[in-house]
């Protein structure tokens, strides 16, 4: 192991020698339906001095609108393109064509993503990762264009193990069909593993164990890891470690490191501890500050590394699926206006910020809750989502058939809050969430009318 650590410290000299912006990025997701227009997001973004953007597509207008302003800009090729531009070289030469050399170099693209967590999702694309990527490589080398690297971004998931961070590998599944030859290619084209990194996710899913602390920056007791004697004081580095320390098995240990994807929710449902304004404030804050910071700290593995960083995301997206919190990490409303004050360029103390209100989600909740239609909903709506919850097992809404205990009052609203309810209750440990589409919403009072019990979640 002493070896191995030898080994890092040569590797982050290497890293630290190459000369890499430091400037914080964003993310610039699009999945809602009340967003500022393209043109008013530039003008936002160069407003708050953000140097670099991530696209999760090569939107020609965005592109377009990129031009000449100095925003350096990572753009990509959807996950459904994977297959095709893998098989034939005259597909990815089209990509390239269409989506870079009709904007570059005007508009300063710097990497290429070949679609988006892909190990996270389909196999069937898998097999077609690294070859995507070498074709889309190929083409670009073709028109003499070297100052743009090719990647793909992977979520932690990729890793079977992450405590202590020497203790991180690569998913079985994975190591040598994919991982393998995808480090051969970055290492090869001296290019970045962008990886998707959230402390918030292993903080709230670990809450017990894991200090709050740690999680924000805030660490008033280092960790150490003694199979290295690397001494750790927040859970972003030792994230990042255990990916370092996983490549290093591979046998590629100089590869640079990318932030795909980093943030906190600014608000979340009541199961989701954590989630709140002044916890992601104190985050991007200190976050910003530390991969600003001159000279770079890096991380315990590559101190003096640095790290390019996208925080997500721009604006809060009302259309994302899943949990609340997954509409809400961003830096802006939906409206342009700040959630919460921020300096995406790190030169702001972090003394000269006025203090934000206590939060008081930061311990989980125990208790029961239930799922009922969030207020102000329309009735025509609920249709189909009392449909959809009622059809999901033979059992979830037979209390409200004619006759039975739940059946009255014959409401759309009484009804759809107990097949919401009734669903959540059912389902919530194979990931059924309490939303329906903006329809629902968790709550800690009892709904249930009469001799009609509603079923409940108990935490």
């Amino acid at each position: 192991m002493a070896a191995l650590l030898a080994t890092f410290l040569f590797s982050s000299l290497l890293v630290s020698s190459v000369d890499i912006s430091n400037k914080i990025g964003v993310n610039y997701g699009r999945r809602g339906d009340n967003l500022p227009s393209p043109y008013r997001s530039i003008e936002t973004v160069r407003s708050m001095n953000v140097g670099r953007m991530k696209l999760y597509d090569s939107d020609h207008e965005m592109l377009k609108l990129l031009s000449g302003t100095n925003i350096s800009v990572s753009t990509m090729v959807p996950n459904n393109d994977i297959i095709r531009i893998a098989s034939s070289q005259a597909a990815a030469e089209q990509w390239v064509q269409s989506n870079v050399l009709d904007f570059y170099p005007d508009t300063t693209i710097r990497f290429v993503l070949v679609g988006n967590e892909v190990l996270s999702h389909d196999q069937r694309i898998w097999p077609s990762l690294v070859p995507a990527m070498r074709r889309i490589k190929n083409s670009l080398n073709a028109h003499d264009i070297t100052n743009i690297k090719v990647s793909t971004p992977l979520a932690m998931d990729v890793l079977q193990s992450t405590f202590p961070p020497s203790s991180g590998e690569f998913r079985s599944d994975i190591k040598d069909t994919v991982m393998a030859p995808l480090l051969r290619f970055l290492n090869g084209t001296k290019s970045f593993l962008f990886i998707d990194v959230y402390p918030y996710l292993a903080w709230s899913a670990n809450s017990r164990n894991i200090s709050l602390d740690f999680a924000l920056f805030r660490g008033r007791a280092n960790q150490t890891d003694h199979n290295t004697g690397l001494v750790y004081s927040n859970l972003l580095d030792q994230m990042l470690d255990s990916v370092i320390f996983a490549m290093t098995k591979l046998g590629y240990p100089d590869i640079r490191i990318a932030i795909g994807e980093t943030g906190w929710p600014t608000a979340g449902d009541i199961d989701q501890v954590g989630a709140n304004i002044n916890n992601a404030a104190t985050y991007n804050r200190k976050l910003i500050q530390k991969m600003t910071a001159k000279p770079p700290l890096g991380t315990p593995a590559r101190p003096g590394a640095v790290i390019p960083t996208f925080i997500s995301s721009l604006y809060d997206e009302n259309q994302k699926p899943g949990p609340t919190t997954e509409r809400h990490w961003g830096l802006l409303r939906s409206n342009g206006m700040p959630i919460h004050d921020i300096d995406i360029t790190g030169k702001r103390p972090l003394s000269s910020y006025k203090p934000l209100p206590a939060a008081r989600n930061n311990v989980p909740y125990r208790g029961k809750l239930w799922c009922e239609v969030a207020p102000g909903v329309d009735a025509a709506n609920l249709s189909s989502a009392l449909s959809y919850a009622c059809s999901q097992g033979n059992q979830t809404c037979a209390a409200l058939n004619p006759g039975q205990r739940c059946y009255e009052p014959i409401s759309v609203f009484w009804h759809a809050s107990y097949a919401f309810s009734s669903y959540w209750a059912k389902f919530r440990k194979q990931g059924a969430t309490c939303y329906f589409n903006g329809l629902a919403r968790q709550t800690r009072n009892n709904p249930s009318r009469g001799h009609c019990n509603i079923p409940s979640v108990t935490l």
